[in-house]
């Protein structure tokens, strides 16, 4: 298995080198990089694993891209990890430590932008220093540079978690609790394939960044169960090998809310994100050649806070649960067999629907004598079998319920604990020649995301969830009173109408981004 691994891996990487070269061709020399009003750029890297909390799998990183106009600087930083704060490793202090840290470097905190990959790496405790030195890293590394925007294509890796009901509900799919009944899906949720690229380089054509933007949860592991950075680390690697020593591939999170890695259930292979990372690395990289990086002065920052309404009808949701909960359990029978029982009479049932206790001989041998006690004992089996299946589904719609109702309670507690009444979320909105990206601290479901491009007057719009904080999941209006109870609406501390409210402001954000100067 691991030589058929490594084959597979030297065949990606050989597929990558013979399409994308080192070095992006250029039209012009180094001659231009005192031009008047061309941005300068600079990156640099730090590795963040901690090794002292259990096997690593692969290392990860807080990777810090600086980009200046002379007057206003810029830096977007990258972290594996996954959450800016209030979960995880990353506490609430992280992001005015670094802010105020950086502030003495002339770094203003409302140009400060920091994306978590969202994977479920375990980073070191001084995370905010190791932040800082990037940062400072990158800024004392500054170039000319060109920039330039395009889209890329990945439909292979992800899928939408929310299944559309036939009565009208949703429900996701996590490894927390099972799928529901087959027959009883009507249809999934989109997905987002594009992947937002902004490539930077120096002034002699070879690369300096390749900035990309995707959507999908980070947590479909690896076969060792090591930490590790997930597909998006192991796409970055793929990238950063194949275009060279002197490159940094910063991955930017979408609206990754609803949407899983592909496969995300199986039980029946190993899970293994490298595979998709390289997938996603492929097809990040065909997309970056057909890019031509110009030169560009424009870089714009805007920076707003943004008032949501904490959710009010928590106890409510939580009272339709645990009514629902009460139903399913009056609905439960008992029966004269249990799991060591039930099994082999499902499996004879299945195997021989009209012989299942013996063979037919027997069978016809009652029949000929006017008896027919193995029919009936037949009859009172399937009866038994058919009542413990209906327990089972009862039972794993029991956990699903129970799972989202301790979510809500969680946030019911932080809700009434809350000194207000809304809760504060950064709105940032960046421009950096044609690529335009609008950042959200909370994980935005797929529908949301793809509604702002498609309001977005700039062509190359991409959107950033998991961004300068986190409020947990932020659902559409429609999804977040979902009758099905999935994460998305019940691991979430906002009213509804909160979309609209964002909408507002993304919107108007975007606008004066995309403005003339």
């Amino acid at each position: 298995m691991r030589l058929l691994s490594a084959v597979r891996k030297s065949l990606i990487l050989l597929l990558v080198s013979a399409s994308v070269p080192v070095a992006f061709s250029s039209d012009d020399q180094v001659t231009a990089a005192a031009r008047k009003g061309t941005l300068r750029a600079g990156v640099a890297k730090v590795e963040i694993t901690d090794y002292a909390a259990g096997p690593v799998n692969d290392p990860s990183f807080v990777k810090a891209l600086a980009i200046s106009d002379g007057n206003l600087t810029a830096v977007m930083i990258t972290v594996d990890a996954v959450a800016i704060g209030e979960i995880g490793r990353i506490g609430n202090t992280y992001l005015p430590s670094v802010r105020a840290e950086l502030k003495k470097d002339g770094i203003k905190p409302e140009h400060l932008l920091i994306n978590a990959s969202h994977c479920h790496s375990v980073v070191r405790a001084d995370v905010d220093q190791l932040t800082v030195q990037s940062v400072r890293e990158a800024l004392a590394n500054m170039v000319p540079v060109r920039v330039g925007a395009g889209r890329g294509h990945e439909d292979r890796i992800m899928e939408n978690r929310r299944l559309k009901m036939k009565d009208g509900s949703e429900v996701d799919m996590r490894r927390a609790y099972s799928m529901p009944n087959d027959e009883d899906v009507a249809a999934v949720g989109p997905v987002d394939p594009e992947i937002g690229l902004l490539r930077v380089d120096r002034m002699d054509g070879t690369p300096l960044a390749l900035l990309y933007n995707f959507a999908c949860h980070p947590i479909h592991g690896v076969p060792g169960g090591g930490n590790t950075a997930d597909f998006p680390g192991f796409a970055s690697k793929a990238i950063e090998q194949n275009l060279g020593d002197n490159v940094m591939a910063f991955f930017i999170q979408g609206c990754a809310g609803d949407i899983n890695p592909a496969m995300y259930k199986t039980v029946h292979q190993l899970h293994d994100a490298e595979h998709y990372g390289n997938l996603l690395g492929l097809s990040t990289l065909q997309a970056a050649r057909k890019i031509v990086p110009r030169d560009s002065s424009t870089l714009k920052v805007i920076n707003e806070i943004v008032a949501l309404p904490r959710g009010a009808d928590l106890e409510r949701r939580m009272e339709s649960i645990q009514a629902e909960q009460a139903q399913i359990v009056q609905s439960l029978s008992g029966t004269n067999i249990n799991l060591k029982t039930f099994l082999p009479l499902y499996v004879q049932q299945k195997v021989s629907e009209d012989f299942p206790a013996y063979y037919s001989q027997r069978y016809l041998h009652e029949k000929s004598q006017g008896r027919d006690a193995l029919s009936k004992l037949d009859a009172e089996n399937r009866a038994s079998v058919e009542a413990y299946i209906r327990n089972i589904h009862a039972m794993e719609q029991l956990t699903r319920l129970q799972t989202n109702l301790n979510l809500l309670r969680m946030h019911l507690k932080q809700n009434q604990a809350a000194a207000l009444s809304t809760v504060n979320v950064e709105i940032c909105g960046i421009r950096i020649g044609d690529f335009v990206m609008v950042t959200f601290g909370g994980e935005l479901t797929i529908e949301i995301g793809l509604a702002i491009k498609k309001r977005s007057p700039a062509h190359n719009t991409f959107v950033a969830g998991y961004t300068n904080g986190y409020i947990y999941y932020l659902p559409t209006e429609q999804q977040r009173s979902n009758s099905g109870y999935a994460q998305e609406d019940c691991d979430c501390i906002v009213a509804p109408e909160w979309q609209r409210l964002f909408d507002e402001r993304t919107d108007s954000v975007l606008q004066r981004l995309a403005a003339s100067e």
